[in-house]
């Protein structure tokens, strides 16, 4: 139990305290954190992107009908009138080899004044790009990128996913950090409490001097105001990782959350390389940088492709009719008798081009841009693990000498609390020695906690925090 204040935020709570492990807790944000769950919807708007990309290969249905009425005044020939019945259809789009298509059908009848007679058509009628827009057009660009979005969008959900992770892996070692901490803050109390206690005693026989303590009573406040701050920071951390874990913190409020296990240092060798090599895969940002240069290369092509004329094959075929009434024109497009057809080229060349050349030259240098971003970004991360890797070997080492420190403390205090016993000592050295104590106590614990929190951020670093943890990111 705590002295003093102890956890007096915590002991008004009604509500028990959790029990979690830091898995418990990573499955909690990647169910419940917001900025998780806000990037869950990037790729889904980017398939939604997709399937409108698509749409520019829908075919489109035309339907039209007009009456057309023209009386013409008498003059050298008689005065006459003329109604004209027109109705068209068709169904066109555009296929994957960049060819459009129309099927169509159209009928005309006009009476002037009689008899009726009707005409019309029914058909194909295509054009097929022979060089510009024949390996790239502006809808399979559209199709292209839009597959390339998800891909980067998934990896923004995996870089995501990451940093919320690597962020509850902190947390939850400073969450036992500060338990710990407290526990530290306590014994010092403990400590200091009792050389007052013993010292007043001291004092009553005459053994002591009243200065001395006062010296005590100075530690006991000191103490109990690092005490007080340990509290804080320690319903702090505790506030940090529910903020991590909940979208509901109202409902988490009054819970105190127990982080499951203690402090440990588990010997992690280091291979540089072998991180480099994670980090050159495993990097969302790296990836997604590389699927943009991919992107810019797709690009390119279709630039290229803009700076050629237009040469375009066009042909149609299909049947006449015609007659009196729409019945026999009809007729004669079921018999199929009177057919038609026609093909040609058709080339189409802008005199100067600019807009297409500069188009390709300004996407020349974007590409050349985004390729130095590459490698830039190759180059930060093999510093950036390089220095992880620093941290966790130099972390590693302060864990033993913070460790040594602290026993080398432990056993400094217990000699000069005996010396002091039989009048060899002083209050102000045993003092010291218990501020000695509680620093390396506290420093070894900090060592702990910095040395868990080096793997986690070395792990970001490879881009390796995902599969360290056994977190699925597969979407579909």
């Amino acid at each position: 139990m705590l002295s003093g204040l102890g956890l007096a935020a915590l002991a008004q709570t009604n509500t028990p305290a959790r029990s979690w492990s830091l898995q418990d807790c990573i499955g909690e944000a990647l169910q419940h954190n917001f900025d998780v769950r806000i990037e869950r919807y990037a790729p889904v708007e980017s398939q939604l992107s997709l399937e409108a990309a698509y749409a520019g290969y829908d075919p489109t249905l035309t339907l039209s009908g007009q009456h057309a009425h023209s009386d013409t005044p008498a003059g050298t020939n008689a005065a006459s009138m003329t109604d004209n019945n027109s109705f068209s259809t068709g169904v066109g789009g555009l296929l994957p080899s960049g060819a459009t298509y129309n099927l169509f059908g159209n009928v005309d009848s006009a009476y002037v004044p009689y008899p009726e007679s009707t005409s019309g058509q029914v058909g194909v009628s295509a054009t097929q790009p022979l060089l510009k827009n024949l390996w790239m057009d502006p809808t399979r660009l559209n199709i292209i990128a839009a597959k390339s979005q998800i891909k980067q969008s998934v990896q923004g959900l995996r870089l995501q996913l990451i940093t919320t992770v690597t962020a509850v892996e902190n947390a939850f070692f400073e969450l036992i950090y500060a338990r710990e901490n407290l526990k530290v803050q306590q014994q010092a109390l403990a400590l200091a409490q009792t050389q007052l206690d013993q010292d007043k005693q001291r004092v009553e026989v005459g053994s002591l001097a009243p200065l001395d303590v006062q010296q005590d009573e100075a530690q006991v406040a000191q103490s109990r105001a690092s005490l007080i701050s340990a509290q804080f920071t320690l319903l702090s951390d505790q506030n940090a990782l529910k903020t991590l874990i909940t979208d509901n913190y109202p409902a988490w409020h009054d819970v105190e959350l127990e982080p499951a296990g203690t402090l440990a240092a588990v010997r992690q060798f280091m291979d540089v390389q072998d991180s480099w090599s994670k980090g050159m895969v495993c990097r969302p940002e790296l990836v997604q940088a590389k699927l943009t240069l991919e992107q810019d290369g797709i690009q390119l092509k279709y630039n290229r492709n803009q700076l050629f004329p237009e040469i375009d094959l066009t042909g149609s075929y299909g049947y006449n009719g015609g007659g009196v009434g729409y019945s026999e024109t009809f007729g004669q497009y079921e018999t199929a008798n009177r057919p038609f057809y026609a093909y040609g080229l058709k080339v189409s060349c802008p005199l100067s081009n600019l807009g297409a050349r500069s188009a390709y030259r300004s996407q020349t240098a974007v590409q050349q841009q985004d390729l130095l971003k590459v490698k830039e970004l190759e180059q930060n991360i093999m510093v950036a693990i390089d220095n992880a890797v620093k941290q966790v070997e130099s972390d590693w080492e302060s864990v033993g000498a913070t460790k040594e420190a602290r026993v080398y403390a432990e056993a400094a205090l217990d000699a000069e609390e005996k010396k002091y016993s039989v009048g060899k000592s002083t209050t102000f050295t045993v003092l010291q020695l218990q501020n000695t104590l509680t620093a390396d106590r506290g420093a070894e614990i900090r060592a702990l906690a910095n040395y868990n929190k080096d793997l986690a951020a070395l792990a970001q670093s490879e881009g390796t925090t995902l599969e360290r943890r056994k977190v699925d990111v597969t979407w579909q």
